[in-house]
């Protein structure tokens, strides 16, 4: 996430400065970063939710028994 905001910083430099192909190329990396962070989140969260599951579904076998 600091890389997404630097280079949503170093874009906002770059474009200020006029230099649109960098601010392009900056701002596109900082989306990249951005995106990579998201998925990290989801897979942490799907695989805390599936693992809550195994253990429920556990907890129901042992019940039945």
């Amino acid at each position: 996430m600091i890389f997404a905001a630097a280079c949503g910083v170093l874009a906002a430099v770059f474009a200020y400065r006029t230099d649109y192909d960098n601010a392009f190329i900056a701002a596109a990396g900082g989306v990249v970063c951005w995106i990579l962070n998201y998925r990290q989140q989801l897979r942490a969260r799907v695989s805390s939710r599936e693992e809550f599951m195994e253990e429920d579904e556990e907890l129901d076998e042992e019940d039945r028994s």
